[in-house]
């Protein structure tokens, strides 16, 4: 049998250096689930629908497709192929998100847009851990809870400075009268 060539085991020892090794590995999945619980607290603090399970694991299935997808070492490069991944994950989640948005139990009322939007970027924080991409998950992180924490209240300050209306029973309702729900 041939040896291999001196290129040959070069070119390998490259790879498996490329490799993420387990503590890498461990860190990116561990903050990938820590940063989606810390959303889900949030939302779950505040009586929604989704919370800290749910959007921990949003967070770190998301972040084990990159991981997958993506088995360099170098947080810089994204194949395509993880490019098409990271694309599939963010159309799929869309569908978790709709199911937070519309609930039956309040007269088919629109709740939990925030929620949605949480989960949103919950899978988006998890698509960066597994890219190894640490300043963007930090500035990423203290601008949701900057918005989830001070958000409401900013919003509800400039509603009143500038004389917004209040949103009435007719604009959170479904476009479906009262007594046409039964026909669908």
């Amino acid at each position: 049998m041939a040896r291999p060539t001196i290129a040959y085991r070069e070119a390998l020892a490259r790879e498996m250096t490329a490799l993420l090794d387990w503590s890498e590995i461990v860190l990116r999945l561990g903050v990938a689930t820590l940063a989606g619980g810390a959303i889900g607290l949030n939302r779950d603090l505040h009586g929604k629908p989704i919370g800290l399970r749910t959007l921990g694991l949003v967070s770190l299935a998301t972040a084990v497709i990159v991981l997958l997808s993506n088995q360099s070492a170098d947080p810089l490069k994204i194949s395509d192929a993880t490019s098409r991944v990271i694309q599939g994950i963010l159309t799929g989640i869309g569908f978790l998100g709709a199911g937070v948005i519309f609930r039956a139990d309040d007269h088919f009322r629109i709740h939990g847009l925030t929620s949605a939007a949480c989960t949103w970027l919950t899978a988006c924080v998890g698509i960066l851990c597994g890219a190894g991409q640490w300043r963007i998950v930090a500035i990423a992180l203290a601008m949701t809870f900057a918005v989830l924490i001070a958000g409401g209240r900013i919003e509800r300050w400039l509603h009143r400075a500038l004389g917004g209306k209040a949103a009435s029973p007719e604009k959170t309702a479904s476009a479906v009268p009262p007594t046409d729900r039964s026909a669908t």
